[in-house]
């Protein structure tokens, strides 16, 4: 998967562009409360990834091995869960198919589910190298929802 973890990220867009292109065969017509929370989370989704990108600072890298002379964030969002843009991609995933009626994108939102899982569990053996704390962050915070996984 390459050196930085580039196969990761080039699945990732190849699942974005899947969730985005999918034709509208399947389209259902929920009730408006179901469509308004499908558009609430992708709202909280999109605050979520930039609250996580901007949290990082100088460690984000679109790629799963940490950078160089990094530093682990543990406070902010990364208190509450060890992947919080990860989460948010998939909460955002399932807005979106709440939100235009799709039962594929919903489902695609729980593949994106585990590829995330996929690609944090080779992430986290990264992070446990580069950062010995990482190991007790981990035992502390769930991964991908707050206090349950």
């Amino acid at each position: 998967m390459g050196k930085q973890g580039e196969g990761w990220f080039v699945i990732q867009l190849v699942l974005f562009l899947i969730i985005l292109l999918v034709p509208d065969v399947d389209g259902v017509e929920f009730p408006l409360g179901v469509r308004a929370l499908g558009g609430l989370l992708m709202i909280a989704a999109g605050t979520t990834v930039i609250a996580g990108i901007l949290s990082l600072g100088p460690n984000r890298t679109p790629f799963p091995r940490p950078v160089p002379q990094g530093r682990l964030v543990t406070h902010g969002l990364y208190g509450i869960v060890r992947h919080p843009i990860y989460a948010a991609i998939i909460a955002g995933a399932l807005g979106f198919g709440l939100l235009t009626g799709h039962w594929l994108r919903i489902s695609l939102a729980g593949v994106l589910f585990l590829f995330f899982d996929l690609k944090s569990r080779r992430e986290e053996r990264w992070l446990v190298q580069a950062y010995p704390e990482y190991a007790e962050y981990r035992r502390r915070v769930k991964k991908l929802i707050p206090g349950i996984y």
